[in-house]
């Protein structure tokens, strides 16, 4: 089978976040059809051990079974940090994670070796290491990562910008110097990724999983066709309604 006959994708993250990768996605009109996924019964996944992780992640397979996908996304970079190895062990497609994709981001931004890095994300993502790792093995010597675990209750709940975001922000990025660029490691985090910029003087660039999956996927064989208009079909563990309605905000 062809990258072109992919034609239905399935996109899992731990609740509303990976709407952000699913935007993405239906921008480039890489699939005809995206079935989503999002275990809202459980969010946040950042808090939990990887065993568990990797239990509601293998869950996520077993329900993506009954739509006949050509592929998985994990748009959750806490699934992708732990589950990919048990994912692609059991699943009959291929499972697509996405902190390789923002690594190969990075990578294709060409920032000179002596930039230096700040990788957001989840306790999870972080404690796993598979970012920092990554990072270093392009050559970047000056890499920190921080899990600012309130960034996803906010979002949740529609905050973008206001004091409540100005304290959270200052709360955890205040200690760090001018990074030159930051990666957006949790599917949250790009829906205040102009306020996480703005914090910092320099503007540095950000790059998140949504559009670096697509990217990845472009550049790896998928091709887009302009003439397709996406549909989407959500589903979650708890309220879907909600999430659909959280979609239509975000969407």
């Amino acid at each position: 089978m062809s990258h072109s006959a992919f034609k239905r994708a399935g996109v899992f993250d731990s609740g509303a976040g990976g709407l952000t990768v699913v935007k993405s996605l239906m921008e480039r009109r890489l699939f005809d059809e995206i079935i989503y996924y999002g275990d809202t019964a459980r969010v946040p996944y950042g808090p939990k051990d990887p065993t568990t992780i990797i239990r509601y992640a293998l869950e996520a397979l077993e329900f993506f079974k009954n739509f006949d996908i050509d592929l998985m996304i994990t748009a959750c970079n806490s699934v992708s940090a732990h589950a990919l190895q048990e994912l692609r062990a059991k699943a009959e497609f291929p499972v697509y994670g996405v902190i390789e994709p923002g690594i190969m981001a990075l990578k294709n931004a060409q920032l000179p070796l002596s930039s230096r890095i700040l990788v957001l994300g989840t306790k999870a993502t972080i404690k796993s290491g598979r970012y920092q790792e990554g990072i270093k093995k392009l050559g970047y010597s000056y890499v920190e990562a921080i899990a600012p675990s309130l960034f996803v209750p906010i979002v949740e709940e529609g905050v973008f910008k206001g004091k409540i975001l100005e304290s959270a922000l200052d709360y955890y990025l205040k200690e760090y110097r001018e990074p030159d660029a930051i990666i957006l490691g949790c599917t949250h985090f790009p829906l205040i990724a102009d306020a996480i910029v703005n914090y910092f003087d320099n503007r540095p660039i950000s790059i998140h999983s949504g559009k670096a999956i697509a990217e990845y996927l472009e550049r790896n064989g998928f091709e887009p066709d302009i003439k397709n208009r996406t549909k989407l079909r959500i589903f979650a563990s708890e309220n879907p309604d909600g999430l659909k309605q959280i979609a239509k905000k975000w969407l």
